[in-house]
């Protein structure tokens, strides 16, 4: 996905670096808050610049490294004034031995004094062998950052330094580049409220091995979940088709046909309706119950007007079907028509190509099919299916509001700008 360069721009993150064979991922997590436009200072641990040296981080951030060997206090080069000029703090990669200082309140590095000084939310993204994450005091130690401002960015599972495969690897730098995100760009109208999108083309059978389907890419619907995520969003994405890049904490649905779609769509909403929403705890075992909002839907997936009427098993033979073959259709069902939108905000996107009926046919949808809004795309050489890029009219009964072009992740916050609105 692609990451606007404005997408961070004005926020100030400061990147804490502990001992961890994962450091040098730190550098790739640097490199994207900077490619996002945002403003970064490091600190790093004494042991951290054994792994990576200070000044790679400095060519990156093009600031200078904060370390126990430098802290100033005739400038703002010191654990006081750099937290207090911090938007966000991120340690990634934390070792065992700092999560379990921090838990005890002990500052005895230039970072862990700086964790303790930073009022804010501080991301923690932990990296060590498997025994090490797993031993029960560190374990504990995680549950009682919990209740001081700490957010733990979970760990992989996968072969580590060691060698041995298992739990422990740091998160992805883009995983933890997200997480950061909508730490920053969460807002109070989207935060933990329920949002169903649907996305991609319908395919539908033909045989065992042929389908038909349409062109529909998928990218606009994997560019509004994302959206919505960073905005604090709790996002169900129903999709034929997804965006490699998407955060891990979006909850993905891949599915083929305009029916099993359906099928999925109908539970989706039942779930979304429902009076109360719950989380997990991290330091009890009882679910936090939270303030149900009003879901949304955002209905942007191109699902097929008519599918086949009898669709085959095995594989159809050249041999039995002759020189042409005719393939019977029937009208599918209309999912944005049928499913219960009772409850819920529901925005629907249409694709035209004729410019003269476009607006005309985007407000009878608006009408005819029961929805809050249209958001009008009209698909042309300079608006191919499948690009990066994208312009929207969102239409309502009281007004047309034209997004301009651009790429469709910045376009996803213009939609939900105006989606707040209904």
């Amino acid at each position: 996905m692609y990451i606007p360069i404005n997408l961070l721009a004005g926020k100030k993150i400061l990147l804490g670096v502990t001992g961890s064979i994962a450091a040098y991922k730190a550098l790739e997590l640097l490199r994207l808050y900077i490619k996002a436009g945002a403003e970064v200072r490091v600190v790093m641990t004494p042991a951290a610049k054994k792994f990576v040296a200070p000044l790679s981080f400095e060519a990156l951030s093009h600031n200078r490294v904060l370390d126990d060997t430098n802290e100033s206090w005739a400038d703002d080069f010191n654990h006081i004034k750099i937290t207090q000029w911090a938007d966000l703090f991120v340690i990634a990669p934390i070792s065992a031995n700092t999560i379990a200082k921090l838990a005890n309140g002990i500052a005895d590095t230039i970072l862990t004094q700086c964790a303790l000084a930073y009022p804010g939310i501080k991301l923690l993204a932990p990296s060590a062998n498997t025994n090490m994450i797993q031993n029960p005091m560190i374990q504990a130690s995680q549950k009682m950052l919990a209740i001081a401002n700490y957010e733990i960015i979970a760990t992989q599972t996968k072969e580590l330094a060691c060698q041995v495969v298992g739990d422990g690897a740091m998160a992805e730098p883009l995983e933890i580049f997200w997480h950061s995100s909508r730490t920053l760009l969460k807002n109070d109208f989207w935060l933990d409220r329920r949002v169903i999108v649907t996305g991609g083309g319908t395919i539908e059978k033909l045989d065992d091995v042929r389908t038909i389907s349409n062109r529909s890419s998928g990218k606009m619907a994997s560019a509004l979940a994302t959206a919505l995520f960073l905005r604090g969003a709790d996002v169900n994405l129903i999709a034929t088709r997804f965006d490699e890049a998407l955060p891990d904490s979006i909850h993905t649905i891949d599915v083929e046909s305009s029916e099993e779609m359906g099928e999925y769509l109908t539970d989706s909403l039942r779930i979304a309706k429902k009076g109360k929403l719950s989380k997990p705890s991290l330091i009890h075992d009882e679910p936090i119950t939270l303030i149900q909002k009003e879901p949304f839907l955002f209905m942007a997936a191109a699902v097929s007007d008519y599918i086949p009427t009898h669709p085959q098993n095995g594989k159809l033979k050249k041999e039995m079907l002759g020189e042409s073959w005719s393939i019977e259709m029937k009208q599918n069902i209309d999912l944005l028509r049928e499913c219960s939108k009772e409850g819920i905000k529901t925005i629907a996107f249409k694709a035209e190509t004729d410019p003269s009926v476009a607006i005309q046919n985007a407000k009878k949808l608006l009408m005819n099919k029961g929805v809050n809004a249209v958001c009008l795309n009209i698909i042309d050489e300079n608006n191919p299916f499948g690009s990066n890029t994208n312009r929207i009219d969102f239409i309502t009964t009281q007004e047309i509001v034209n997004l301009p072009k651009n790429d469709k992740l910045s376009l996803s916050f213009m939609i939900l700008n105006q989606a707040e609105t209904l």
